[in-house]
């Protein structure tokens, strides 16, 4: 049974997808469990997941090889991400749901290079695998076997900022910056060389996107977020993160409260890897 037509909303309850793995034959759900720093998580991923899930590495597959002038999580080479989302068993017209166990955190970044890639049915199911356990739903462990897909990938379909870009968003228009409030200000960096953040960023920690048990906050709420950031109807906005994970989970925040939003796939890590770019430390922008 193929999806209905038409593009639907960026999230999926775990109750919805639960119906629809039993009733769609071309649907890919994807484990995108991931830790900054760590090896990929398929240990525990075969330890348990959503039956049918297809394990994927973020540093491995959604993303390229690490480098100075383009941050820590560059976006992938096309061809290369087409490979891998064919091992999915991603088909033409089909669908994909990503989950993590990290709120959508790392999800999301499976689900902006996708739709970037011009796939219309991806979505991130709200509330990740603490939520599917929560609510009773069978859980498999080991491997699953997939047949290849055949999808046919063109990325170029949402928008991007580069560096460039990135400080005349902040000086002109809206650039937010989804980290934790600590390394906006300066206080600590555990990764890249510099500390602090693009001056004219705005704080928007990520995790603000959230209500209780990691669910995104009503599509209302988000506005008024964003409202209160700054964020004003034709206003550009762009967002970054420390390498353009996190950030992605913005951009959904911000498609959930109607809000178009350009991401900086290079982030802090390309801006703070140029000793040229200024750094400012602080709250103020």
């Amino acid at each position: 049974m193929g999806a209905p037509s038409g593009r639907r909303g960026p999230l999926v309850s775990v109750e919805e997808l639960a119906e629809e793995i039993a009733t769609r034959d071309d649907l890919v759900v994807i484990d995108v469990r991931w830790r900054l720093g760590a090896p990929p998580l398929v240990d525990e991923y075969r330890d348990g997941h959503v039956p049918g899930a297809v394990f994927v590495s973020l540093d491995d597959e959604l993303a390229g090889p690490p480098r100075p002038g383009e941050g820590r999580h560059p976006l992938p080479d096309a061809h290369r991400l087409e490979a891998a989302v064919r091992r999915w068993g991603v088909r033409r017209g089909g669908g994909v749901v990503a989950y993590d166990d990290s709120a959508g955190l790392a999800a999301a970044r499976a689900w902006w290079l996708l739709r970037d890639a011009g796939l219309e049915d991806v979505r991130v199911l709200d509330g990740g695998l603490e939520a599917w356990r929560r609510a009773g739903l069978p859980i498999a462990v080991g491997d699953e076997a997939t047949e290849t897909g055949d999808v046919e990938l063109s990325p170029g379909h949402l928008p991007v900022v580069g560096v460039d870009e990135a400080a005349a968003l902040a000086a002109s228009g809206v650039l937010l910056d989804a980290r934790a409030t600590p390394r906006y200000r300066g206080e600590v960096e555990p990764v890249d060389p510099r500390a602090g953040h693009i001056p004219g960023a705005v704080s928007a920690p990520t995790t603000e996107n959230l209500g209780p048990q990691g669910r995104f906050r009503p599509s209302d709420e988000l506005a008024e977020r964003f409202r209160a950031l700054g964020v004003v109807p034709g206003a550009p906005v762009g967002v970054y993160c420390g390498s353009g994970v996190t950030a992605a989970h913005e951009v959904l925040a911000l498609e959930l409260a109607g809000i178009p939003a350009a991401l900086f796939p290079g982030s802090w890590s390309q801006w703070a890897a140029d000793p040229a770019r200024p750094v400012a430390t602080g709250d103020a922008p």
